[in-house]
């Protein structure tokens, strides 16, 4: 069925709250950005003592360029007597050793704090993402394909964890050493200090230059590689299908053009960082010929001290490593800020099909449906057109028709997967609109027309709508679906596990799964979309035989066969999205008409099968 119309794609949306967000003042820029700061505030305060550890880590950075300094001037220059030197010397460095141990102590816990703090961030923003996915309706799971959405849980989440773990830290760590360097080289000499800041503005300019033309690169790398990830799950869902049509040279040559497509966006924006880079590098080493040009004249003419200049030089690296790290920060923060928009516009995206503020309240569901005058389009094509019948509480109804007439549609619409365009659809006189989800899902079984089974045991697999139930009415169900004999034929039995999609297993064995599945939590209405098209007759025959044991659920069978349908209270016949006839099978196959011809190519010659 075709999918619903509906917002742009995520990718799409994202490229346009970037653009929007390159003022930082747009509400929907504001909102993803938020969205994340609410699962980094849960844990703000590992984040604080973290920074606080930081600060202190930093600070202790300008004892042993000051101890450097008074080593060179007082002891091994000045000194009062050897003695003194002798004295002094051991204890000079072993005070710098404990400052190092104390560094290393405080970097230690810092880095601790902040990985655990991501770790547990990303724990619960990856739970909050996939609830909500697990929200979404069907027309947003027609309009993104899996490896995309994938995209959002593991390569967007890593730059988001990474951006925590390490980001943050180094940004302020680095600001932080960056200052106190200029301080402390002001406190030695202001005319150094005035020395050393001339590099300021260039380094504030490529650090500008940087992350303006480096964001849009990364957006499109997100693309690439959520493009390629689908295409990856796509084949290997599809694996089967490739090997068996020889597509696999086909398959090969798509991946590798999408292969090439996100190496060449991170080539595009390798390109970007390795024209900014290396400007952080020259203006850092820069830094050293000041020093040596500007405080070597100084110590010459006797204005500054040979220590006070070792003090600097070592103050130097504390303004150098800022500067070389500049560059991949930008980098790092780009990522970042790029895949919390590309997940904030998925998770974002309300889902057109939900539960009503204040929805009807009602006893258990008994199953009487009524479509009253339903019209579906989507996007302005028709699908069903002015639908109406009426099904009482545990009746069978039958719907026939030909590929694409509508027949899923009306199980969609009971199922409230979609909303009607005009009309409405009623369960036990409610429309379903007013109505919980969750209560008018939970009484419904159905076993849907593409079979999906989860990689679990067969028992798992049935017992999927009531988890608790017990192995007898595992047992139950599974006779009920004709089930039980060629799943005791196999070697565990109902322990057996079932490869990703019920690979292993015949057509038909999956179907039988799927409706014991379905009539396992004994639910009011009980939906078989062609539940029994892979079996034989003899089995069909039995899964029909057995449903009659079924009491009170309202069942609906879709099929072609009219040997599924020929027993039920009432046939639809459907052509065109539009009910064309209506009646029981002995009605219908007196009139001329779509369902008669079926009949006649089908079971023309067993006129005892109407008897």
């Amino acid at each position: 069925m075709a999918a619903e119309g509906g917002s742009d794609k995520p990718a799409a949306q994202a490229v346009r709250i970037y653009k929007m967000g390159k003022k930082r003042n747009d509400p929907e820029w504001k909102m993803a950005m938020r969205w994340f700061y609410r699962y980094l505030g849960k844990y703000k305060w590992k984040e604080g003592v973290g920074l606080v550890l930081v600060t202190f880590c930093s600070a202790l950075t300008i004892v042993n360029p000051k101890i450097t300094g008074f080593i060179v001037d007082d002891i091994i220059g000045d000194g009062t007597g050897i003695a003194d030197r002798m004295g002094a010397l051991p204890l000079a460095i072993a005070l710098m050793i404990g400052c190092a141990l104390m560094r290393a102590v405080l970097k230690l816990s810092s880095q601790w704090l902040f990985e655990t703090c991501s770790q547990d961030m990303l724990y619960d923003m990856r739970d909050g993402v996939y609830r909500s996915l697990l929200q979404k309706d069907f027309a947003f799971y027609n309009r993104n394909r899996t490896g995309d959405l994938m995209s959002r849980q593991t390569g967007d989440m890593m730059a988001i964890r990474h951006f925590v773990a390490y980001v943050i830290y180094s940004i302020y760590e680095n600001v932080l050493l960056f200052v106190i360097a200029l301080v402390m080289i002001f406190s030695v000499d202001w005319r150094v200090g005035l020395a050393m800041i001339t590099v300021l503005p260039i380094s504030a300019f490529t650090t500008y230059l940087q992350s303006k033309t480096i964001k849009p690169k990364f957006m499109k790398i997100r693309e690439r590689f959520s493009s390629l990830n689908a295409l990856a799950q796509e084949n290997i869902s599809g694996n089967r299908v490739v090997r068996a049509f020889a597509k696999e040279d086909y398959e090969l040559e798509k991946f590798d053009k999408e292969n090439a497509a996100y190496r060449d966006a991170e080539l595009d924006a390798a390109k970007v960082w390795t024209k900014f880079v290396p400007v952080f590098e020259i203006v850092s080493q820069f830094l050293t010929v000041i020093l040596m040009l500007v405080g070597g004249i100084m110590c010459i003419k006797g204005a500054m001290t040979l220590g006070n200049m070792v003090m600097v030089n070592s103050y130097l690296w504390m303004l150098n490593m800022p500067l070389r790290m500049f560059g991949w920060l930008i980098n790092d923060y780009q990522r970042f800020t790029t895949s919390v928009v590309k997940i904030y516009t998925t998770v974002s995206e309300k889902p057109q099909i939900t539960t009503p503020v204040n929805p009807r309240k009602g006893d258990k569901v008994r199953g009487e449906i009524e479509f009253r005058d339903v019209s579906y389009n989507v996007e302005g094509e028709p699908i069903l057109d002015h639908v109406s019948f009426h099904v009482k509480p545990g009746e069978t109804v039958g719907i026939l028709g030909a590929t694409g007439s509508g027949k899923t549609t009306i199980m969609n619409l009971i199922c409230r997967f979609y909303d009607v365009t005009d009309g409405a659809v009623l369960v036990d006189g409610t429309d379903v609109r007013e109505m919980e989800l969750h209560r008018l899902r939970d009484s419904i079984g159905l076993a849907m027309q593409d079979v999906f089974l989860f990689s679990d045991t067969i028992e798992g697999n049935i017992a999927y709508g009531d988890p608790d139930c017990t192995i007898e009415q595992v047992k139950w169900a599974a006779k009920m679906a004709d089930a039980d004999g060629f799943i005791n034929e196999m070697t565990d039995g109902y322990d057996t596990v079932v490869g990703e999609r019920g690979i292993g297993l015949s057509g038909g064995q999956k179907q039988r799964i799927a409706l014991a599945r379905a009539i396992l939590k004994k639910p009011a209405i009980v939906i078989l979309d062609d539940t029994t098209s892979a079996v034989d007759m003899e089995t069909e025959t039995q899964i029909q035989r057995d449903l009659k044991l079924l009491e009170n659920e309202t069942v609906f069978i879709i099929a072609q066969r009219i040997s599924s349908l020929h027993d039920a209270d009432m046939i639809l016949v459907v052509e065109n999205g539009r009910i064309i006839q209506q009646g029981t099978h002995q009605e219908l196959i007196r009139q001329e008409g779509y369902y008669k011809t079926v009949y006649d190519h089908q079971l023309g010659d067993l006129k005892e099968r109407t008897a």
